[in-house]
């Protein structure tokens, strides 16, 4: 006689949140130590166990750890460097706001397309300043200057603050002082869903608070050391709890097998996700996937495996802000990304605004 033995129903284990940045090394400004923000960054590097050495400048770290120039890159990205931010000349910042407003730079995320595999350059290394008031004392002289027009900055555009927000506290301290000036306005855009902090701050409606987010493919194979889609969700729907206007940016927008499939569910996934009555002031962004023949050998250098298509031949030459030529998708395969995402973006949310295709 045989005994049926019932399988074992499998356990669908529930992925592990995407922990917070912990750096392997830090370096300190020795002016920095003379700001309460850098005496405390100390205290929590001592308290995490984490060796730090000094240094005369941020923008001059050298011998770092690493054999060869790939596993130097990669402990530079969990290497962070506390200073002071001493040019407080605001760059511009469009289409996304009217200037940056510095408060970090360089990020721990891994993301293969990111201009700032380029931008930065040799130095890859997490910064972050503990001078915050001089740079809103700045910030301040440019809304003045523009008055009685709003002044919108935007806080992503060289890291991603929101990773770093738990050692810093820079975040907060910008959306409480933007929520007190009737004529500022904050932006900043993220991979993590490291909210929290953030949730209880009086805002008073100047923070938008934007996500990154993309088709399955492209967060797969493109974006390691990021949070994943649904934790950038579920921190979106906090977002939108505690009052703030919110947006979400697709980017970079890339052409491959399947994407209209991708980012139809991409959408859709979104729509389920979110609140009732989010689309009203929600907004979206869109870029379109693009390089330039610098960001191509830095990147297949760095990435060597990386399936990140960069083929100029199939591309379009575009005069870049920077002096350089970059490469765009065809018109063609422009109109329809372009027209397909922004039909799926009207169809699920239909009170939302798009600020750009870029």
């Amino acid at each position: 006689m045989t005994i049926a033995i019932p399988e074992r129903p499998a356990v669908k284990r529930k992925p592990r949140p995407t922990g917070l940045f912990i750096p392997e090394l830090v370096f300190f400004e020795p002016d920095a130590l003379n700001y309460p923000k850098g005496e405390q960054i100390m205290q929590w590097v001592k308290a995490q166990n984490i060796p730090y050495r000094m240094t005369t400048s941020h923008n001059r770290i050298t011998n770092l750890p690493g054999e060869g120039e790939l596993e130097q890159y990669k402990i530079a990205k969990r290497t962070l460097v506390v200073g002071l931010r001493k040019t407080l000349t605001f760059d511009q910042s469009k289409p996304s706001a009217d200037y940056a407003i510095p408060i970090a730079t360089g990020c721990m995320g891994h993301c293969h397309y990111c201009y700032l595999q380029t931008t930065l350059g040799a130095k890859p290394y997490i910064r972050v300043y503990v001078n915050t008031w001089d740079i809103l004392d700045a910030a301040k002289k440019y809304i003045d200057e523009r008055a009685p027009e709003i002044t919108t900055f935007e806080a992503a555009c060289t890291s991603d603050p929101l990773g770093l927000e738990h050692i810093t506290g820079s975040l907060a301290e910008l959306i409480t002082y933007m929520a007190k000036e009737p004529l500022a306005r904050l932006r900043f855009v993220t991979k993590y869903q490291h909210v929290d902090p953030l949730l209880g701050l009086e805002h008073n409606g100047h923070t938008r608070i934007r996500f990154s987010i993309n088709a399955d493919y492209v967060i797969k194979n493109f974006e390691p050391a990021t949070a994943r889609f649904e934790e950038r969700i579920e921190a979106a729907g906090k977002v939108a709890r505690a009052g703030y206007p919110l947006g979400f940016i697709i980017a970079p927008i890339i052409w491959h097998g399947g994407w209209e499939e991708g980012y139809g569910e991409l959408l859709a996934k979104l729509a389920k996700a979110m609140p009732p009555g989010t689309g009203k002031g929600l907004t979206f962004e869109m870029i379109q996937h693009r390089f330039t023949k610098t960001a191509k050998a830095v990147i297949e250098k760095r990435y060597p495996k990386s399936k990140l298509e960069m083929d100029i031949e199939k591309r379009k030459k575009k005069w870049g802000r920077w002096g350089q030529n970059k490469y765009v998708y065809p018109d063609e395969q422009q109109t329809a990304l372009r027209e397909f995402i922004t039909e799926r973006i009207f169809e699920h949310f239909p009170e939302a605004g798009i600020d750009y295709f870029t």
